[in-house]
């Protein structure tokens, strides 16, 4: 009787411990950030979104040097001027710098808009490699190993190599 105890404990243990081992998820890690700035598509969109924003910059830097050439013009003719021309004259700078402000304006949400549209696929084609290299090699779950993300220790299999061969990196 003593025995058939024994044997039985000894068996729920052994079925307990199996079933604990294949619950155990499978889980890879990589960082999304680093995979993301080695692909040659980062690269041109980087440089894409680079050239737009100097174009702002320069259109916003024209702009403010008009602005203080006019002020310039403006205060060295304000003595020989009427109060109701140097308030008209007031008013035309004051309007220059509320169109340089909305101008600055209209292009920060521009290049918000323009770097997200160009870097959405790109991030859409590292997501869908990764897990298609993650499915492959029977990962279920894949961690984002980038500085920051919140992964503290990143010690188990990296995708890094597997899904920049994916990618013909």
């Amino acid at each position: 009787m003593k025995k058939m105890k024994i044997v039985l404990v000894a068996m729920a243990l052994f079925v307990g411990a199996t079933s604990f081992v294949n619950a155990q998820s499978k889980i890879a890690h990589i960082n999304a950030q680093e995979l993301i700035e080695a692909m040659p598509e980062y690269k041109a969109a980087q440089s894409q979104l680079e050239k737009v924003q100097k174009t702002y910059d320069t259109e916003i830097k024209a702009m403010a040097k008009e602005l203080e050439t006019k002020m310039k013009q403006y205060d060295t003719e304000a003595a020989g001027k009427s109060d109701e021309e140097n308030q008209k004259r007031f008013q035309e700078v004051q309007g220059m710098q509320d169109n340089i402000q909305a101008y600055r304006q209209q292009a920060l949400q521009d290049l918000d808009k323009k770097r997200t549209d160009i870097f959405k696929p790109i991030l859409e084609k590292a997501q869908s490699t990764i897990q298609k290299v993650a499915k492959a090699q029977g990962y279920q779950y894949v961690l984002d190993s980038t500085l920051g993300s919140g992964v503290i220790l990143a010690d188990g299999k990296d995708l890094m190599a597997d899904v920049k061969k994916e990618l013909g990196m």
